[in-house]
């Protein structure tokens, strides 16, 4: 990590309520429309808390863990393990290239300059809001594309976005569910689940990268503040999920595209 980088203070001194009702607030939005919501948690790691570009990364990738390994059972009662598991080919195309993205994603974030990451970001944000107006908004057919065709088209979808999940530190659902629907004609729901199954090791891997570097300390510094927004963005995430059609998606998903547009000018002016 350069010396840019690690410009905030390391070790976190807000309360606990803030920290958790941050993370409710987050989880809250993510669950709303089915998402765990670290695309919204992560400027305000930045503008809120006052942590660095790379450090809100770690942060973020962390809490995004834990939400996925807490969601990914509640998604095999809502789709059959069986049946999740039978698409077991749609899942190993993917990981083929993801798995090599979040190494590759995690090794360019920590070499990064600073002013060169919180721009990289900006744009990625830019690129989630337009995944989540694509996925919500429309409807999604599949491409069709022949076998030949299909396994390397997979391989290379994986590979972006491993690479956009590292640098992020998002689990990645926002680009996986319409990739999978696109490229290999899956229902939502079934592509909901198979992208847990492949965010869990692409962020197990980008993890192992990120652990080879000083960057990491900031994790063991802010164990009990990663751990309070976990919990907050998990429960607010369930409660999220119980207002899953409250809100109509015509109003919802342009709101909450706005706030990601928002916060990525923000990320850009930060650095």
């Amino acid at each position: 990590m350069t010396a840019e980088q690690n410009v905030a203070p390391l070790r976190s001194t807000h309360a606990a309520p803030v920290v958790f009702g941050t993370g409710a607030a987050i989880g809250v939005l993510g669950g709303m429309i089915g998402l765990g919501g670290a695309e919204f948690r992560l400027p305000l790691l930045i503008s809120l808390f006052g942590f660095a570009a790379l450090s809100a990364v770690i942060l973020n990738k962390a809490m995004s863990l834990v939400v996925v390994l807490v969601a990914l059972p509640a998604r095999l009662v809502a789709v059959p393990a069986a049946e999740v598991a039978a698409r077991w080919p749609v899942t190993v195309n993917l990981l083929a290239g993801s798995l090599l993205g979040a190494w590759a994603g995690a090794s360019w974030a920590v070499r990064m300059r600073s002013v060169t990451l919180y721009k990289v970001l900006a744009g990625l944000m830019v690129l989630m809001a337009a995944a989540m107006v694509l996925t919500h908004t429309t409807m999604l057919d599949t491409l069709a594309l022949p076998l030949w065709a299909q396994i390397p088209s997979g391989v290379v979808a994986g590979f972006g976005i491993g690479v956009v999940a590292a640098i992020m530190g998002v689990a990645g659902g926002e680009l996986l569910i319409p990739t999978i629907v696109l490229l290999f004609g899956e229902g939502i729901k079934t592509a909901g689940s198979l992208s847990l199954l492949v965010s869990l090791p692409t962020m197990l891997v980008a993890f192992a990268r990120y652990s080879r570097d000083g960057s990491f300390a900031v994790l063991g510094a802010n164990l009990r503040f990663t751990a309070v927004m976990a919990l907050g963005s998990t429960a607010g995430a369930v409660g999220g999920g119980l207002l899953l059609g409250v809100f109509p998606d015509l109003i919802l998903i342009p709101a909450l595209a706005v706030i990601l547009l928002v916060s990525a000018v923000k990320l850009a002016r930060h650095a």
